[in-house]
């Protein structure tokens, strides 16, 4: 008997025929002698809806309440699963991420996962019984409900196969697999059928949409065998793993963008020591993730530090340097929100000189202008701008996997 924990994104539970067929999966899994645990995304478009609600009765609500308001879209679907297993004819619960021993940090909208006690769970288990659970949530040490941050049903079900020694993490979404690009946009995408948590890793931080970056994390950090498929097609998934064989003649995995970013300039910084300290110890005192970072040569009337944030974060960025102006010395703050982030990622470029330049010169090619560049071991982003993502993608992709 193996135990496996399915996760099904909000594309997969999205109206009565599709929670269904996550039904048949689920309990075709059960069938074959396993445990199985589910944990379930809020349906379609459901979140989106909620947050709307919200802003019609106070655009500015607390975070807590909001928490609060978007946890009933999970607990909706996995209520709706039961009967639909119910109706099929096998033992099942639905329990919510506190019933579920999911215990977070008190950061609401993006709160943290601290323990997850699966005493419940496994005496439902011992019972027989499917369990599913809420994703995206849990509650904190004051009993307040707090959710993951948006994809964390990922993270939820990655920490239950992690602390439950699943055999399989199974992540259900609408591709079946991880591919060379977005499928839906590029032409020519291919399916990889093996990844490396590193790679899955900057993939998903890079704007990949196909797995919350804290899940991959996760499961690098106490090795869940995780495998990407559709809940569709029922074709098999690619595997994310410690090592992946590589079959092709490509050393670079995939190509993602993200256009859910912004710049943010500071013109004019004193061109002294702690500076940049003082910048970025600001925002991370208060929760905010910089990306790309370019300072640029001290001269005698300061020096200049562009870096990146996420579009959301792109108003409290700005308003917290605001505020600190006095402080940080700056001339003046300039932001930009017409920018995207469109990466390569491969285990295999370290040891394959001139990825760097095939890429620019793919974007020279195509007459897309540059803006920044951040690179790592396994990875080279560029700064473009927005208009031009989509185009950079499919040119980078062009280069790099046209046989």
């Amino acid at each position: 008997m193996s135990l496996i924990v399915q996760k099904f994104g909000g594309t997969s539970v999205a109206d009565a025929e599709r929670l269904r067929n996550v039904a048949r999966i689920i309990t075709e899994t059960y069938k074959a002698g396993n445990q199985v645990v589910a944990v379930l995304s809020a349906q379609g478009d459901t979140t989106d809806d909620l947050i709307q609600k919200a802003e019609e009765i106070n655009p500015k609500a607390s975070a807590r309440e909001m928490d609060m308001l978007l946890s009933t879209g999970e607990q909706i679907s996995v209520s709706l699963c039961a009967m639909a297993i119910e109706a099929l004819g096998y033992p099942v619960i639905s329990l919510t991420g506190w019933q579920s021993g999911i215990s977070t940090n008190t950061v609401s909208g993006d709160a943290r996962i601290r323990k997850v006690d699966t005493e419940r769970i496994e005496a439902e288990l011992n019972q027989k019984k499917i369990v599913i659970v809420t994703g995206f949530q849990g509650i904190d040490r004051n009993q307040n409900i707090t959710t993951l941050g948006r994809g964390g049903s990922d993270t939820s079900a990655v920490a239950l196969a992690a602390v439950l020694g699943a055999d399989l993490c199974q992540i259900y979404t609408d591709v079946d697999g991880v591919y060379t690009a977005d499928p839906r946009k590029v032409a020519g995408a291919r399916k990889l059928d093996e990844v490396t948590y590193n790679e899955m890793l900057e993939l998903a931080t890079l704007g990949a949409q196909v797995l919350h970056n804290r899940s991959v994390e996760l499961a690098r950090k106490y090795n869940v065998k995780m495998e990407v498929l559709s809940s569709f097609t029922g074709h098999p998934g690619t595997k994310v793993k410690g090592v992946a064989k590589r079959m092709e003649r490509s050393y670079i995995s995939s190509v993602a963008k993200d256009k859910d970013i912004a710049r943010i300039a500071l013109i004019g910084v004193p061109n002294e020591i702690g500076t940049s300290f003082k910048v970025f110890s600001l925002l991370a005192r208060n929760h905010v993730n910089v990306d790309i970072i370019l300072q640029g040569i001290g001269h005698e009337e300061g020096k200049d530090i562009c870096f990146t944030v996420a579009e959301k974060d792109l108003n409290k960025t700005a308003e917290l340097l605001t505020e600190h102006k006095e402080e940080l010395r700056y001339s003046r703050l300039e932001t930009n929100c017409d920018v995207a982030k469109v990466s390569v990622v491969g285990a295999g470029m370290i040891n394959n000189p001139g990825v760097a330049a095939k890429l620019f010169e793919a974007l020279y090619d195509a007459g897309i202008n540059i803006n920044m560049i951040s690179t790592s071991e396994i990875k080279i982003s560029v700064l473009v701008d927005r208009r031009d993502a989509d185009q950079a993608v499919q040119a980078i992709h062009d280069r790099f996997f046209t046989v």
